[in-house]
């Protein structure tokens, strides 16, 4: 009833329950929009806090074998020969440059003889070193003694009587060759070089030994006057 005594119908009294719902949502909605202030204000104030915790704090290089090299690097100093060897500093170490030693002179080329026998080469001559023939004989008693066969002698005759003229002492000014088949040299006759004897039996030898037999000395030399 009001105050008028009038009846006031249950449908149109205010709704008490639904007001007090309406404030609570109000007041949740609030608290919500305070706690998000808070959180945003706490947020801005830490970010540079954290962005410094955030970055790893800067660590020394490790020491490796590559790093120790790089630091004690040298640099090497090359002097010219003869100059006066200084020490050089170089990160505690002292660096000392030897001098290269001269150059051993290198040994002359020696000459080399002819062969034995030859005349295409040429050598030095050289005075006699064993005395010269003075004893007696003929021909044909040196190339038997010799031990040349006589079925060879008329070749031996040839080549020598062309030689040396079967004279025992025979010898070439320009070449050195001795004897009755102008041995060359003559140092390698065994005995004596101007033995008529010693010289066939060594010129007996060659004949065979280079041509084959006297019967192939005698034609070379035929055809090239030399033997």
């Amino acid at each position: 009833m009001t105050p008028d005594n009038e009846l006031i119908s249950n449908s149109t009294r205010p709704n008490a329950s639904g007001s007090k719902k309406t404030h609570s949502t109000r007041r949740r909605a609030s608290a919500v929009l305070a706690s998000l202030a808070v959180v945003g204000i706490s947020a801005a104030m830490m970010a540079p806090t954290g962005s410094a915790v955030a970055e790893p704090a800067p660590t020394d290089a490790p020491l490796t074998a590559y790093s120790l090299a790089t630091a004690d690097t040298q640099s090497i100093t090359v002097t010219v020969e003869g100059a006066a060897i200084e020490p050089v500093a170089r990160s505690g170490f002292d660096v000392y440059v030897k001098p290269k030693p001269k150059p051993k002179p290198k040994p002359k080329p020696q000459v080399a003889s002819a062969p034995s026998g030859s005349r295409s080469g040429s050598s030095t001559p050289s005075a006699p070193s064993r005395p010269q023939y003075s004893g007696g004989g003929s021909k044909e008693d040196w190339m038997s003694a010799a031990g040349i066969a006589s079925g060879d002698w008329a070749y031996v005759d040839y080549i020598v009587s062309h030689e040396s003229g079967w004279n025992p002492n025979a010898t070439n000014a320009s070449s050195g060759a001795c004897g009755l088949v102008q041995a060359l040299p003559c140092s390698k006759v065994p005995g004596n070089g101007y033995n008529p004897v010693d010289n066939l039996r060594w010129g007996n030898g060659y004949a065979v030994g280079r041509y084959g037999s006297w019967a192939g000395a005698y034609n070379f030399w035929s055809h090239n006057h030399w033997w």
